[in-house]
């Protein structure tokens, strides 16, 4: 079983740029899927980003595309969301989620997500 565990989050100002790391222990990611999703409050968590074990697949949320990019690093057992042009919509609880169940592939759905992090705030003032 694979633990996750996500970091980077903060406060910062629109129009600005954050990174952020879901790093996992426990088993090897390189036979797992990957993605991100986040939770504002009162909302449902939604996807964000997503990303096949190789890296060669990956999928965006429309209100994220050509603004994040998600990235792995499988031989640190890493994997990353660059944010840039942030937003007030934005802010939210960010997740990385995994599964064995994507391997080769990528997904959208949280339902196709087995393992998940405890999330890392970002805040995006105006």
């Amino acid at each position: 079983q694979v633990q996750l565990v996500e970091s980077g989050g903060g406060l910062v100002q629109a129009g600005g740029s954050l990174r952020l790391s879901c790093a996992a222990s426990g088993r090897t990611l390189s036979s797992y899927g990957m993605g991100w999703f986040r939770q504002a409050p009162g909302k449902e968590r939604e996807f964000v980003a997503s990303i096949s074990s190789r890296g060669t697949i990956t999928y965006y949320a429309d209100s994220v595309k050509d603004r994040f990019t998600i990235s792995r690093d499988n031989d640190k057992n890493m994997v990353y969301l660059q944010m840039t042009s942030l937003k007030p919509e934005d802010t939210a609880v960010y997740y990385c989620a995994g599964s064995t169940r994507l391997y080769g592939d990528s997904s959208r759905y949280k339902k196709d997500f087995d393992y998940w992090g405890q999330g890392t705030q970002v805040t995006v003032s105006s």
